[in-house]
């Protein structure tokens, strides 16, 4: 975070900062903050981040599989949030519009960088190809052929990842493995909850059909 506000600080070093109030931060809601940090107030927004950089850097790690993209990333959403909060309405929370501005950047990132490896760990994973017994009986097994099987699947995974367009990659992301609503997706991802269902399907399908080969057979 810090390295955050310090690039804020030295951009808009020429706007003054409020008075601190007798209230904690912390114990201000976003509305206020928002309201704070758009009137100068940058200890409103060093707040904004506190709460919700790692969410977002958890995101975009697992869309891009980098730890470096990821932070930097993270770093200039925001900035550019911040210096887009004077047009920020309300109309959505200050959350869903943040990873909104997130997620647009990420996407645009990863059409550039094309296909670079992608690494996700089963841990961080709650698709329904987790649930089947063959599948969670291979995760326990400690036995050396087992941590093979295992390597031989987390490789599959990866590749199958990869498979997955952009924005059906960040729905399983923001969905299976961020925990959000598809009420909450659709509004990050500026599209109906249908349609979130329906990329959340199709990924889901294409996923477990990669895996198939390690699945049991009905």
């Amino acid at each position: 975070m810090e390295a955050i506000t310090r690039k804020i600080r030295r951009d808009d070093a020429s706007k003054p900062s409020l008075p601190s109030t007798a209230l904690s931060l912390a114990d201000l809601d976003d509305a206020c903050l928002v309201t704070a940090s758009q009137q100068g107030e940058l200890a409103a927004f060093d707040e904004l981040i506190r709460r919700y950089q790692s969410r977002i850097y958890a995101t975009l790690y697992h869309m891009t599989s980098n730890h470096e993209d990821a932070d930097d990333l993270t770093q200039e959403s925001f900035i550019r949030a911040f210096k887009a909060l004077k047009r920020f309405k309300g109309d959505a929370s200050f959350y869903t519009w943040t990873y909104r501005i997130a997620v647009n950047l990420t996407i645009n990132f990863l059409k550039k960088r094309h296909r670079r490896a992608y690494h996700l760990s089963l841990n961080d994973m709650d698709i329904q190809v987790e649930n089947h017994p063959e599948l969670v009986a291979l995760i326990s097994n400690k036995t050396p052929r087992g941590e093979v099987r295992i390597h031989e699947l987390q490789q599959k995974l990866n590749e199958a990842m990869l498979q997955l367009s952009e924005t059906h990659r960040l729905t399983v992301t923001l969905h299976d493995i961020q925990g959000m609503s598809h009420e909450e997706i659709s509004k990050i991802m500026d599209c109906n909850v249908g349609t979130v269902r329906s990329r959340l399907f199709y990924a889901r399908q294409q996923l477990q059909g990669d895996l198939a080969d390690y699945l049991p057979q009905p």
